[in-house]
């Protein structure tokens, strides 16, 4: 996909691109926030008991756990 320099463009060729985005957008499936929301909240909870941000990490396999304390003489 070629790199377009919008600021050269006439405000027709701006308007044109805008027209055919809103006709690919009118095109999309929608779908209502609830129903979404709710299947993005099962695929979470499907997941939970492998996921590292939900349960952390054991502490035997943090990478970036502290090797040593800082001393201060």
């Amino acid at each position: 996909m070629p790199v377009i320099n919008v600021e050269e463009l006439t405000d027709k060729d701006k308007a044109v691109m805008e027209v055919n985005q809103l006709k690919n957008e009118v095109k999309l499936e929608r779908w209502l926030t609830s129903k979404c929301c709710e299947e993005i909240k099962e695929y979470i909870q499907a997941g939970v008991e492998e996921d590292i941000l939900v349960k952390g990490i054991a502490e035997d396999k943090n990478p970036f756990k502290e090797k040593g304390g800082c001393v201060i003489c």
